[in-house]
Parts: C-alpha cells; sequence; structure tokens
C-alpha cells in the first residue's frame, strides 16, 4: 500500500502550492484591514484577476472536462489542490468551473449557460433549499406551472449561496405535485434574473452570505428546462454530493495553517519565563489537534480515490465531511485558545476561521445527515465494516 504522492501529482500540487503562497496569501493583510473598517474583504473583480493570472500557469477548471477546456483532473488531485486553496484566508478559487450538473445541459444551452460560466462571463447559482425544505429536500414546494409554452414559477429557495451575485440560478421546482418529489415530480430549469426573479441577502455569523430567492410568476420557457422533465431532484442530488469530499479538502488546509500558527506562537510566547509550548496542556492541544488533522486527511482520501475508482462515493465521502467538519471546529477553538486574547481579535485570521468554520457543520449535508447515511448504510447492508478492505 503506497501513501506517497507520483511525480506528477506532487509537481501539480506544488505549482498550486507556490501561486496560492505567492499571489492570495500576500492579500490577506489588506482583506482583514477592510473588514474591520466595514468594508468588503475583496472585490469580485480582484478575485477574477487572480483567477486570470492562476490560468497563464495552466489552472483553469480542475473538474471540467479537456473538451470545455478545463484539466479534468482525478479527484484525489482536485482534494489535494483545495487543501492548498485552504492555507489561504483569501476567498479563492481557480476558474474555469462550472456547477455540475451544467454538464447536462443541451448545445444551445451550453452557448448560453455553460460556456459563459466557465469563462467567468455568467455567475450562477443553484437552488434547491427552501424556507421548509433543508435537510429534507423531498419536502421542496416552489411549484412550476405549465402554461403554453412556458413554465410559470412561484415560490422561495433560500440559503442559496451565490444568490445575490447570479444573473441566472439553476431552480428545482415541482412539475408534477401527484408523482410526489422522489418519483419523477420535480424538474430543474435555468432561470435568468432577468426573467423577474429578485435576491435577499441574508445576514450571517460568517463572512460574506447567502440569499433569499423570490419568485413571483417568473415565466421561464420550456427550452430552459435542465436535463429532461421530472429529473430535477436527481440532478439536484448529484449537485449536493459533488461537493462533500472537497468540503473537507479545503477544512484540511484551513487545519494546516493554523495548526502552524499555533505551533509558531507556543514557541515563541514567553509567560513566566519560558515558551507555553513547555506547558503539557498547550502540548496536548497541539497532539491532538494533529492527530485529528491527520486521519481526517485519510477519510477525505479515501473518499477522493472512491470517486477515482468509480465506486459510490456516497458512505465515504459522509464520514469524511462529517468528521473533516467536526475536527476543523475543534482544530480552530485549539488555535484560538493557544493564542488567548490575540486569538479573539481581528488582527488574525483566527476569529475569522472560528465563525468561518461553524458552517462546514451545516451546509450541503448537516452533521445529523451525515450520520444518517452512514448508519442507514451499514443498518441496511449497503456498505461493510470496514470498507474496500472488508
Amino acid at each position: 500500500m503506497d501513501f506517497s504522492l507520483d511525480d506528477e501529482q506532487r509537481a501539480i500540487r506544488d505549482t498550486a502550492r507556490a501561486f496560492i503562497r505567492k499571489e492570495v496569501v500576500p492579500l490577506e493583510h489588506e482583506l482583514l484591514r477592510r473588514e474591520r473598517a466595514g468594508q468588503p474583504g475583496i472585490e469580485r473583480s480582484e478575485l477574477r484577476e487572480l483567477q486570470l493570472k492562476a490560468r497563464k500557469f495552466g489552472f483553469w477548471g480542475l473538474a471540467t472536462p479537456t473538451e470545455h477546456g478545463g484539466m479534468d483532473l482525478p479527484a484525489i488531485m482536485q482534494s489535494l489542490i483545495w487543501t492548498e486553496i485552504g492555507h489561504t484566508l483569501v476567498p479563492f478559487r481557480f476558474g474555469g468551473e462550472a456547477d455540475n450538473i451544467l454538464f447536462y445541459a443541451n448545445a444551445a444551452q451550453q452557448e448560453e449557460y455553460l460556456k459563459p460560466t466557465i469563462e467567468g462571463e455568467r455567475v450562477s447559482c443553484f437552488a434547491i433549499t427552501e424556507p421548509g425544505a433543508g435537510s429534507d429536500a423531498a419536502n421542496i414546494k416552489l411549484s412550476a406551472r405549465k402554461d403554453g409554452d412556458d413554465w410559470v414559477l412561484n415560490g422561495e429557495k433560500t440559503f442559496i449561496t451565490n444568490g445575490n451575485d447570479a444573473d441566472f440560478a439553476i431552480v428545482v421546482a415541482v412539475t408534477d405535485k401527484d408523482k410526489g418529489v422522489r418519483g419523477g415530480g420535480t424538474t430543474a430549469f435555468l432561470v435568468d434574473r432577468a426573467m423577474g426573479w429578485h435576491s435577499e441577502f441574508i445576514a450571517t455569523m460568517g463572512p460574506g452570505g447567502p440569499a433569499s430567492l423570490i419568485f413571483d410568476n417568473v415565466r421561464v420557457p420550456s427550452r430552459n428546462i435542465l436535463g429532461e422533465l421530472g429529473q430535477g431532484f436527481e440532478l439536484g442530488m448529484k449537485w449536493i454530493g459533488k461537493g462533500r469530499y472537497l468540503i473537507p479538502s479545503h477544512a484540511l488546509g484551513i487545519g494546516e495553517r493554523a495548526l502552524q500558527m499555533a505551533v509558531d506562537y507556543a514557541n515563541t510566547r514567553v509567560t513566566f519565563g519560558k515558551p507555553i509550548g513547555e506547558n503539557q496542556a498547550i502540548q496536548w492541544m497541539i497532539a491532538d489537534a494533529e492527530t485529528e488533522l491527520e486521519a481526517a486527511r485519510w477519510l477525505v482520501l479515501r473518499a477522493a480515490w472512491t470517486v477515482d475508482q468509480g465506486e459510490d462515493p456516497r458512505h465515504s465521502s459522509s464520514m469524511a465531511k462529517l468528521y473533516g467538519a467536526g475536527m476543523i471546529n475543534r482544530l480552530v477553538d485549539r488555535v484560538m485558545q493557544i493564542h488567548g486574547g490575540m486569538g479573539y481579535t481581528r488582527e488574525l485570521p483566527i476569529e475569522r476561521w472560528y465563525r468561518q468554520v461553524r458552517l462546514l457543520r451545516i451546509y450541503e449535508g448537516t452533521d445529523e445527515m451525515q450520520r444518517l447515511i452512514i448508519s442507514r448504510d451499514l443498518l441496511r447492508g449497503y456498505t461493510k465494516i470496514g470498507g474496500h478492505l472488508a
């Protein structure tokens, strides 16, 4: 069993690492200064400039198929790069991406939606969550009623990432109530903001914020159905499942950076005549953080490996997200404790991470939903204790 990276993996990882350290990390001081002044930490135009700069190094569309100009990297490689991205506080991501289900678009839709999204000319959001349908995605109510060659959408989506910036949304709506959500009664639509929906910002404890999307008799032509009529819930689950190993991959990067800060501080902060790192209480916090970080790393990489093997990744991805999200919350809490009062200030990134990582236990499947999936798989015999080595 070989746990090492091959030469190509290491070269790609190291190039991404060098870019993040040289081009992105130096922006953190200004980001924190702006946020302390009540300003946006970084503008979309600045992030776009970074993406175009990265494109010159060949980093464009990590998951995007080569026929669309992307790198089409294996899942393990994507995971490694997302860990490198996690090393910076700047909300950066490499460009050239699109929602995975947007590749179900037909030829005309690809020209109007997919290609401009990949090029960064358009901004999308995915909308399935509703006020009464979060973890229970099968309880969505937003309706789409056929009217001639159009569909009329009414209802509300909420907690939509990118909802304030998107110029079009991928909206899962109920098209046949009698069939039920899981029985083919929902459909995904490509809905331009110009068609009439509007967004309302939702303030949260973390940086940025999601939005509620309001649909009041919004008319959408039938040509804007994504995929097939009745395929909405299926596409929605494909979208949600895509990110479950990438979220803890990003958390690994945050954890590595934060833990290194704690180690450095413990070696230089002197109290009662000696570095605080000589105190057993601090040593144990660092030891626990490193152990949990390493455990999360292998859960994440195993989930990514499962994807690359063409196997069903739901069980391994749920374990990776459940443990990884909990791990990073515990780790950042320890790092703040080690830094004492300084860690609680907005001079350092720790306080911001403390608020940011709390979301990881909620979005794209709560801790409780991951536990449901993991236990159900075992109880119903879908998987065996011991995984692929069983």
